[in-house]
């Protein structure tokens, strides 16, 4: 199997349990990746960013830094993805940092799910399918799905290229 990929996983944090087990399915093929996205498991943080104790343009530094680190930024949808300001947000800020940007349609995720800016930035959409998600990682055109796993084509079909 390939060497370690770097990623960053844009999530509801609501789905943190999700994002661990994104990578446990992943780890169930061998595949090995490092996620640098931000995870709330401490009370204290989750308490200062709810308050909005955290400064807005703090955190914008921080997610682009740990988004430069990543050469693939895996959205995973869920029931709430689409309505998340900052998931949004972190989908427009990985293209304009040329990243490689899939989503992953959660168990129970519906299409009706999926955040507008993955419709206009992504690279394509697959289920929850290991074998899938791994070839995605690993730079191949997955395409397109919805959430019932039928193929079915962007609302945004844009090629994106990258300098070499």
């Amino acid at each position: 199997m390939s060497e370690t990929k770097n990623v960053f996983i844009s999530h509801h944090h609501k789905d943190d349990k999700s994002v661990t087990d994104f990578t446990n399915l992943l780890g169930g093929k061998n595949y090995n990746i490092r996620n640098s996205s931000i995870r709330i498991n401490k009370e204290k943080n989750r308490e200062r960013l709810e308050k909005k104790q955290i400064p807005q343009q703090t955190l914008e530094r921080l997610l682009r830094m740990k988004m430069r680190w990543a050469g693939t930024v895996v959205v995973l949808i869920g029931s709430q993805t689409h309505s998340r300001k900052w998931v949004n947000w972190e989908i427009e800020q990985a293209a304009k940092l040329g990243k490689r940007i899939i989503g992953v349609f959660m168990q129970g995720g519906k299409d009706a799910d999926m955040p507008e800016n993955l419709e206009k930035f992504g690279d394509g959409v697959v289920g929850w399918n290991s074998n899938k998600i791994i070839d995605a990682l690993e730079g191949k055109d997955v395409g397109w799905c919805n959430s019932d796993g039928a193929p079915r084509k962007p609302e945004n079909n844009v090629i994106r290229i990258g300098c070499q």
